[in-house]
């Protein structure tokens, strides 16, 4: 049974659970608001059971600000594991026996009071690469979760360690916003063009740059008929998509990456985020790691895969949901919703 870690600041009015996936600037916000004058004159004026509430169990509680949970009508798995490890605090992981709190971000592994058997395991229709920057905090970032969750399918990868995707560029796409990026359902009608453009790829008219300058497309239906038709089975065209994992602000360094370019790029459709940790002065519409691979997986099925979407990729948030939650009733508590 781990312990938990003393911080810095005082937690008070956080539960355990809250405060240790919570950074210190963030407990510190947390707790400000929690002894802030106002906060202490409203609860002295409202009955006093509203903290004992606030405090309750992820299960039993039901704020009215929840009652809109955007994450509430995913298929998931029992999160019992994570109830009971929530319980019982840190623990050590089972590779590296740092203190950590469901997870150890840095060995990608369960911790020990969280059973690897008792958590779901996703099987993708594609490879992912994720590219995390240098400077992303490892224990703020969610790409762990993609590589806990499908560890099978998911490799992340430390920048500037990064693979060549030349050779195979006519396979691989790369989630990020920019004037020649296309959409989910365009991915391919735009790969069929780049494989034929490998077809020629010692030929000078088929140099990349003039190809990176094209002016953005919208493929007319028929034309997307008879790339399906031409090449039978449309979601087969796509091997592997490419996130990146880091701030709007650091994202130059790594798009700019010689071994990035000729690349398809993939601008998702727009949705709001429920990341907790969201970036001052960014839209809402900036979403997690973990949010971006569910939402184009969950496109990809529809749109590519022309299959019903039914849930099969919703335990990818499983740990998401789990800690949105939890982080929802510690703010709630601290009257920051």
């Amino acid at each position: 049974m781990g312990s938990v870690r003393r911080s810095r600041y005082p937690t008070t009015g956080l539960n355990r659970a809250a405060s240790a996936v919570l950074s210190r600037q963030e407990r510190a916000e947390l707790t400000m608001s929690l002894n802030s004058p106002t906060l202490v004159n409203e609860e002295n004026s409202q009955e006093p059971k509203r903290n004992s509430e606030c405090l309750g169990s992820v299960e039993l509680q039901t704020p009215s600000s929840f009652q809109d949970h955007p994450l509430q009508q995913l298929q998931l798995a029992s999160q019992e594991v994570l109830e009971k490890a929530k319980k019982s605090g840190r623990s050590k992981c089972p590779r590296c026996s740092s203190s950590r709190m469901f997870y150890c971000y840095t060995c990608f592994v369960p911790v020990e009071t969280v059973p690897s058997k008792e958590i779901p395991t996703v099987k993708l229709p594609l490879k992912i690469d994720i590219i995390k920057h240098p400077n992303e905090t490892d224990g703020k970032s969610t790409a762990v979760h993609a590589k806990l969750l499908a560890p099978d399918d998911v490799t992340i990868y430390k920048y500037p360690c990064i693979p060549e995707y030349e050779e195979k560029r006519h396979e691989i796409a790369l989630i990020f916003p920019g004037p020649n990026s296309v959409s989910v359902k365009d991915i391919a009608f735009h790969l069929q063009k780049y494989a034929k453009k490998g077809t020629c790829a010692n030929n000078n008219d088929c140099s990349r740059e003039p190809f990176l300058k094209q002016a953005k497309l919208e493929p007319k239906e028929e034309d997307l008929n008879e790339c399906i038709a031409t090449n039978g089975n449309e979601g087969a065209r796509l091997k592997k998509i490419i996130f990146i994992d880091s701030t709007w602000n650091q994202t130059n360094k790594i798009i700019t990456d010689e071994r990035l370019q000729g690349l398809l790029q993939i601008e998702l459709k727009t949705r709001k985020t429920c990341f907790w940790r969201h970036q001052k002065g960014k839209p809402d519409t900036y979403l997690s790691t973990i949010e971006a691979i569910y939402y184009f997986l969950v496109d990809y099925h529809q749109e590519i895969l022309k299959e019903n979407y039914k849930g099969q990729y919703d335990n990818l948030l499983f740990f998401f949901s789990f800690m949105y939650t939890l982080i929802k009733n510690a703010k709630c508590c601290a009257g920051k919703e």
